[in-house]
């Protein structure tokens, strides 16, 4: 697993996080709700593009 990779799922799983938390609030604000919920999506893409990569071996 790349840097990139485990980082980039690191910060997926802290979005995930806080939107859970924020839905399960009552008055949570709705605003907040969608933009983690974008960050989300555009961070699965992300996570999606870096597994469709072709994996390119170093030749020695």
């Amino acid at each position: 697993m790349s840097d990139r990779f485990f980082s980039l799922l690191e910060r997926l799983q802290k979005i995930d996080s806080l939107l859970r938390r924020a839905q399960s609030l009552r008055g949570a604000d709705p605003l907040t709700v969608v933009r983690l919920r974008r960050h989300k999506e555009i961070l699965r893409a992300r996570l999606a593009g870096l597994q469709s990569e072709p994996i390119a071996f170093a030749r020695a």
